[in-house]
């Protein structure tokens, strides 16, 4: 009986570990715009947590985008080597970072033009060897507008960098600075505020001092950037679209 069991407990693990291996899996590999939160965070919420349910049983998506996390410590930290580890031929890496990138004045985490570049070459390079679909994606735009109400750029610098490696090495491209700002600028200056994290003082009991915040996306924030990278891997006709949840069928 013993005997028989053990060989069921080893099917079953060997049948678990097949059908995981036979997963293509999405790497998220950013900053905290992209993160999974802490519940003592809520309602902040990065866009990486809602994406993850937009694929079917065949599609796993592991987010390691983590809080102020640039290029450089993406890689000082291990983060890329723990993606690399597991990453294998089918597989797809979404790449946002340039937020903390960009920050002078934050000297832990600051990374110049060039490196910037070079880090992002070298993530395209890596996982194109391990056979996985690398996807470069510009820095998702934070919250500001002109005194004419026109949502402006907030990433000058480091939004054309990403374009000009995904076009020497021929990387699919998302333009989520452009995208971003154009949902920005259809609700509107005072409206868009529903898209970040923006609390009156005792709204949430995770901030009873409330919160003005214009890079850090609410709920609904999170869900419209996911649904904008989602509808441009559509475009891009990225072989992966094909495995996203189809709606059930009205009686």
């Amino acid at each position: 009986m013993i005997r028989q069991f053990l060989l069921f407990s080893v099917v079953l693990l060997n049948a678990f570990f097949s059908t995981s291996q036979n997963k293509t899996t999405v790497f998220i590999i950013g900053d905290s715009t992209a993160a999974n939160k802490l519940t003592t965070a809520y309602p902040e919420t990065g866009w990486g947590m809602p994406f993850s349910y937009f694929f079917d049983q065949t599609v796993e998506v592991n987010n390691l985008a983590k809080n102020g996390r640039s290029t450089r410590t993406f890689l000082s930290e291990g983060l890329w080597d723990t993606a690399l580890s597991t990453m294998k031929k089918g597989d797809y890496v979404l790449i946002q970072f340039g937020h903390n990138d960009e920050s002078k004045e934050k000297v832990d985490r600051y990374t110049s033009p060039e490196q910037y570049k070079e880090n992002l070459t070298k993530f395209v390079n890596e996982a194109r060897a391990k056979q996985a679909t690398p996807i470069l994606i510009t820095p998702v735009s934070r919250r500001k507008f002109d005194k004419d109400g026109k949502a402006m750029e907030t990433h000058q610098v480091y939004t054309p960098l990403v374009k000009e490696v995904a076009s020497k090495l021929n990387v699919p491209l998302i333009d989520l600075d452009e995208k971003s700002r154009a949902l920005y600028q259809q609700f509107g200056e005072e409206n868009s505020k529903l898209l970040f994290l923006q609390l009156q003082p005792n709204e949430h009991p995770n901030y009873p001092d409330g919160k003005v915040d214009n890079t850090h996306f609410s709920e609904l924030g999170a869900r419209k950037i996911a649904q904008l990278v989602l509808q441009e891997m559509k475009s891009l006709k990225l072989p992966l679209a094909q495995y996203v949840v189809k709606p059930v069928a009205k009686k």
